[in-house]
């Protein structure tokens, strides 16, 4: 039998064993099944791996994309670049090969959604958080050529903002044009929360983009569809990604 699974912590809610689970049933693959395993510490992840013989991928999440790096054995040059990891490779002997699929998924995803709303370009962004899920964010606008800002609860660079600071953005008139949530504030079953940002912040036009897919419409884009903005929640980006990440399980490297 060939084993896939997740790692992260905790793991209540998980796209990914549901959607690969049927991926398997819908294409008929009856050798495979992909499974749970939820690493209270990231440095568990050796014994996960020596303990079960049958694994030949991981996708990695919340909180392990850049600590995870350390217990790897090789990066391909994307994720070395980005500086995270969502998808692991089991070679033979064990060892680990890091990959970042999350790029993969927001790039097709952002390029969709702005042929959609009728942007075929964007003058900047601002992105939530400062997480792993983040990095493949800002990897992708970088090679957009979008210029964008990061927005921490503790900014430690100079390119990155604090909340309060959007009170001073939203009255400049390079106020960006796309905002992206790489945060769980949110996610299912806190659906009562959204990040800090200022209601008067969202205008017209602005594409609001949160990577979270559960609830499908988080409290973060009613408030920004109720100001005129576009809006795009991470469902997709979430199969493009895992269907990335399968292509590489598959390859022969």
């Amino acid at each position: 039998m060939r084993l896939f699974g997740l790692i992260g912590w905790p793991l209540d809610h998980s796209f990914s064993k549901q959607y690969f689970s049927k991926k398997f049933e819908r294409e008929g693959i009856r050798i495979a099944r992909y499974e749970l395993f939820p690493l209270e510490k990231i440095a568990n992840l050796s014994a996960l791996v020596q303990q079960t013989p049958d694994l030949l991928g991981l996708n990695v999440t919340i909180p392990y994309k850049e600590s995870v790096l350390p217990f790897l054995n090789e990066l391909d040059e994307t994720a070395h670049n980005v500086g995270a990891v969502n998808c692991i490779k089991v070679l033979e002997n064990q060892l680990l090969v890091g990959y970042n699929t999350d790029v993969v998924g927001f790039e097709k995803s952002l390029l969709k959604v702005l042929s959609e709303s009728g942007k075929s370009e964007a003058n900047s962004a601002f992105i939530l958080g400062t997480g792993g899920a983040s990095k493949a964010v800002a990897f992708v606008l970088k090679k957009l050529g979008i210029p964008f800002k990061f927005v921490s609860r503790n900014p430690k660079t100079e390119n990155e903002i604090s909340y309060k600071d959007l009170e001073i953005e939203r009255g400049r008139p390079s106020h960006p044009s796309i905002l992206i949530n790489t945060t769980p504030v949110g996610t299912f079953p806190r659906i009562d929360e959204m990040p800090s940002v200022p209601p008067d912040f969202f205008r017209p036009g602005m594409l609001v983009y949160d990577l979270i897919y559960n609830p499908s419409e988080t409290l973060l884009l009613r408030e920004a569809k109720s100001h005129g903005c576009a809006v795009k929640n991470g469902l997709e980006m979430l199969e493009l990604q895992a269907e990335a990440a399968w292509e590489i399980w598959q390859g022969d490297r």
